[in-house]
């Protein structure tokens, strides 16, 4: 099987480990760009990346690129694509645009051109046409406009990658699953350790930590991936690439816990890491973080996602104030990192975080902080 360009799509600030995920992989000829890395690979690699990549959100696979300066030359590129290589009369597809132009300034637009092309072709060569499916197309095309530079691909993930298959019970402001994988491997996360979410709402922090600890494929669960819609679905090559990457898993042997203090959300994560089939690894109590103390002398890494006031009904100084007094009083000898969109309510933790990572939650901007508890004091630590 030949190899070809990929583009793994990822949010802002999670390219350098989507990169490293891929290396990790196995990718050919890595690159970084904003908000996507391009790699190399062949069609059993792209099955592999889409099971198993936890910081990518798509996976596209170009098939042209070309110059565009008006409706006539997007139409004329398109239609210069073959398209009956991805799809006949029968199927059905939908585009989707994304674009960075002067000279377009309306996706519906552009998507409306790219399909009257594809349409027209069909229509030319068969006499028939495919039909549109927003829901459960064929095939999905992504046409990219970088002002005057259109590229087409073909979307090999369908839905976004974040839909992992074991979410179905979720709470009032749930954290994507992307954004939860990349900021557990910003934290270092290995799974050598005991773990720990304070806060942890409908459990996505706690199922992504122990697929990360497990070495368990991202989207094991997932019900479908668009490749499977493809012409060349090769579905004894997937079964073997699936096989391969379940035969790397291994077992967790520290703790894992998770508190929440309402009894609503430890439902729903207990629902969620029972659909992942984690349930062996992971305690979720009915908690106040507040009320709290840490239960063993050894090292904890802690990662959390406190609520922002956006959404959540919170005294944000009194909340975050007690976020610090908590930690200091209760949880020596953690590391404790979380992700904040709300950049004034740092001020009242107290604390002086050793590290400030920039991130986006969808178009919020936030940060990851991370909070070192020493056991003992500190100049105690360093003159040992």
């Amino acid at each position: 099987m030949e190899n070809f360009k990929m583009i793994a799509k990822t949010f802002f600030g999670f390219e350098e480990i989507l990169a490293k995920e891929l290396a990790q992989l196995g990718a050919q000829r890595v690159e970084q760009g904003t908000r996507m890395v391009s790699f190399y690979g062949d069609k059993g690699f792209m099955y592999k990346a889409n099971l198993a990549l936890r910081t990518a959100l798509k996976i596209l696979k170009p098939i042209k690129i070309f110059k565009v300066y008006d409706e006539k030359s997007l139409y004329q590129g398109i239609q210069a694509i073959d398209w009956s290589e991805y799809i006949n009369e029968n199927q059905t597809f939908v585009v989707d645009v994304t674009m960075y132009s002067e000279v377009f300034n309306n996706s519906q637009f552009v998507a409306l051109k790219a399909k009257d092309a594809i349409v027209d072709q069909f229509r030319e060569n068969t006499g028939k046409r495919p039909s549109i499916d927003k829901d459960f197309p064929d095939l999905k095309i992504n046409v990219h406009i970088d002002r005057d530079t259109c590229s087409v691909a073909l979307d090999s993930s369908g839905e976004s990658l974040h839909h992992r298959g074991y979410r179905t019970a979720t709470n009032m402001a749930p954290i994507n699953e992307v954004l939860a994988a990349g900021i557990l491997l910003l934290t270092g996360w290995d799974g050598k350790g005991d773990f720990m979410d304070p806060m942890c709402g409908s459990g996505t922090i706690l199922v992504e930590a122990a697929m990360i600890a497990c070495n368990i494929p991202a989207n094991v669960n997932r019900k479908e991936f668009a490749f499977e819609r493809w012409n060349d679905w090769d579905n004894e090559l997937f079964n073997k690439i699936l096989d391969s990457l379940l035969n790397k898993t291994r077992e967790y042997h520290y703790k894992m816990i998770g508190f929440d203090k309402a009894p609503s959300a430890v439902a729903k994560a207990k629902d969620n890491i029972a659909n992942a089939n984690l349930s062996e690894y992971i305690e979720v109590f009915n908690q106040d973080f507040f009320e709290s103390e840490k239960e063993t002398d050894g090292p904890l890494h802690m990662v959390f996602n406190p609520p922002y006031g956006e959404r959540l009904d919170i005294q944000l100084e009194r909340f975050y104030r007690e976020i610090g007094d908590t930690l200091k009083q209760h949880y020596a000898n953690t590391n404790a990192w979380f992700i904040t969109g709300n950049l004034e309510a740092l001020k009242f933790v107290g604390l002086k975080p050793s590290r400030k990572i920039k991130l986006f939650n969808g178009k919020l901007e936030t940060r990851l902080v991370k909070y070192e508890m020493y056991a003992g004091s500190k100049r105690a630590k360093f003159q040992q």
